[in-house]
């Protein structure tokens, strides 16, 4: 049975792998920024937890701003407790789960605590082999995305809440 639930500063070892495993060497959080997120953002850090084995993982900080800058892949400060955009830096399952409807999960939950605290939109960059997936769950590409993060080409996807 899968369960979702907040990360936790123990949860930093297995969330590193997955990091590496799911992303380039360049785009994978580092483990000094995945301990930051796990410091300030707990409360938009979740993971997805099978059998005691951590599965997945998506995170990201709430900004006043619509669209996610590359700043905020390492610095990190407390959400704003209510309204703002929900971004996400994170969304990854490790390859033994994937394909198992995990991600969509994920994104459900955290789409689910931020209504909850009345953020106006969930917000994240993806590359464009992404955008249908995304488009699939309800968000609107908005774009190429300024971002630079991991020398790739994001594009900027948006769902609004309200």
């Amino acid at each position: 049975m899968l369960k979702i639930r907040n990360a936790a500063l123990s949860d930093l070892p297995r969330l590193i792998e997955i990091e590496n495993f799911c992303f380039s060497k360049e785009e994978a959080a580092t483990p000094d920024a995945t301990k930051q997120r796990l410091q300030h953002i707990r409360d938009s850090f979740f993971v997805a937890e099978e059998a005691g084995t951590i599965a997945g993982l998506v995170n990201g900080p709430v900004t006043r701003q619509e669209f996610i800058t590359d700043d905020l892949f390492e610095n990190i400060i407390a959400n704003l407790p209510f309204g703002g955009h929900q971004t996400i830096l994170g969304l990854a399952v490790h390859p033994d789960f994937q394909s198992r409807g995990i991600s969509a999960k994920l994104l459900v939950h955290l789409e689910k605590e931020a209504r909850k605290r009345n953020r106006e939109t969930v917000t994240l960059t993806c590359k464009e082999d992404l955008i249908p997936f995304y488009e699939k769950h309800g968000y609107i590409n908005m774009g190429v995305s300024d971002s630079a993060h991991g020398g790739a080409i994001w594009y900027n996807m948006s769902k609004r809440l309200k």
